[in-house]
């Protein structure tokens, strides 16, 4: 009999062997298929920091701003000018929410290692964006859960993370590598989530996700 175990996302415990290298061993949930390595592959915070410290990330680096604008636009073809919006996971240097404080909007900032005040995290939202920050979740859930609750009827979650496709393609990719990406999602997961949650959800080009509530 196979050994399940338990989904960071879903709850569930009936998680699969589904890649294994060198480094880690990967499952994938049966239920909402979320692909993740379990806790013993977490790195501690010291060096989940130290790893973070190494990015150099700059609203004026126009290639950043543009990989940057795949999630921002979208989210100003969609809100008001004056909207207040959460920049969640902003990293040392939260260029996402200078875009979007240029383009008319207020923005408040959290991350659990650069910008770690808890007050921000008891206000209401029009948006939420969080670029390239779930695959690092160590409990998926519980954010997602807490965003969601974040956000005012009609609001926007807007995300940017690479996808899985399939297991093949799963073997070559260089994401999976990066020792603090923990999980993978998938359309099919997303799509699961929004159907948990009652969301409306897009896809927009192959990594940016927009959930309304």
């Amino acid at each position: 009999m196979p050994e399940f175990s338990h989904c960071p996302l879903c709850g569930g415990f009936d998680s699969l062997p589904f890649h294994t290298d060198k480094r880690r061993v990967f499952e994938r949930c049966q239920t909402c298929l979320l692909v993740h390595v379990t806790p013993e592959y977490y790195l501690e915070p010291a060096a989940e920091r130290a790893e973070y410290d190494k990015h150099q990330n700059s609203v004026h680096d126009a290639g950043y701003r543009k990989f940057l604008s795949r999630l921002s636009q979208p989210l100003v073809e969609r809100l008001p000018v004056g909207a207040r919006g959460l920049d969640f996971g902003c990293g040392p240097g939260p260029a996402l929410a200078n875009i979007l404080t240029e383009a008319g909007y207020y923005m408040d900032l959290y991350d659990v290692f650069y910008q770690p005040d808890q007050t921000v995290l008891e206000k209401k939202f029009d948006f939420i964006c969080a670029t390239e920050v779930v695959e690092h979740l160590h409990h998926p859930r519980l954010i997602f859960d807490q965003l969601w609750g974040l956000l005012s009827p009609g609001g926007y979650l807007g995300l940017m993370t690479k996808l899985v496709r399939d297991e093949t393609a799963f073997t070559q990719w260089h994401y999976k590598n990066d020792p603090t990406h923990v999980c993978f999602f998938s359309r099919d997961t997303f799509q699961w989530w929004a159907g948990e949650n009652e969301a409306k959800i897009e896809f927009i080009g192959a990594d940016v996700i927009i959930l309304n509530k």
